[in-house]
């Protein structure tokens, strides 16, 4: 199960990779070259930013894996994916605050102390959303917790969207320049975080047809010693 479990979160890093960088440039550059696209591929933020997500998707498969794999699953194994969900949700309200924030100010969205008290808002959301999770919890099977998880995150990213890409068609049919920048952040963080919800689904899926395909090591793997 560990295996399916790897092989979910590398599929979602290579859909985030084509998402971010082909998928821009089609949309944004199409007449861009391979120079042109260099820059992106050494831009460390970029790279911290697919691997916290890619990283959030395993910590977000710790519990599937140990439900799938009919092993007792411990209390203290939950804090992964609570933080990981709340952390997902506090990215989708910096995507929103940004998305606002271009859309009111124009081409004045970078100056300020906006870029750090978003992400300080961002940061007590997270942790708001990581004790409400922790909470609900105590009371809820391993798995339901993690379903319910995924539930609020795929809502969440798509009322996140419902605010980014009306506020990104707005700005970019404006004449300053970069319009935009903020509002793609916001779409980036949405689409991601949807995606994401999806992890433990496709994750299941895909341990439900390994038993289909190999039903005696199956029955082997999940009886007790």
């Amino acid at each position: 199960m560990k295996y399916w479990a790897v092989a979910v979160a590398a599929l979602y890093g290579m859909i985030l990779v084509v998402l971010t960088v082909p998928v821009a440039l089609l949309a944004f550059a199409p007449q861009a070259s391979v120079k042109d696209v260099a820059p992106v591929c050494v831009y460390w933020p970029y790279w911290l930013w697919l691997g916290v997500m890619v990283l959030g998707q395993v910590a977000l498969l710790v519990v599937p894996v140990q439900v799938a794999s009919r092993r007792p699953v411990a209390r203290r194994s939950l804090l992964w994916p609570v933080a990981t969900a709340g952390l997902m949700m506090g990215g989708l309200a910096v995507g929103a605050m940004y998305s606002l924030r271009e859309f009111a100010v124009r081409d004045k969205a970078f100056e300020g102390w906006f870029w750090w008290g978003a992400l300080l808002a961002g940061l007590v959301i997270w942790c708001a959303w990581a004790v409400l999770f922790y909470r609900s919890s105590r009371a809820a099977e391993a798995g339901d917790v993690v379903s319910r998880q995924c539930r609020l995150m795929l809502k969440g990213s798509i009322l996140e969207l419902l605010i980014a890409v009306p506020t990104h068609i707005v700005a970019r049919s404006r004449d300053y320049c970069c319009a935009g920048v903020m509002t793609f952040i916001g779409l980036t963080l949405g689409i991601s975080v949807m995606l994401f919800s999806f992890g433990p689904s496709v994750f299941f899926l895909y341990a439900a047809r390994w038993r289909r395909l190999h039903p005696e090591a199956a029955h082997e793997a999940e009886t007790p010693a």
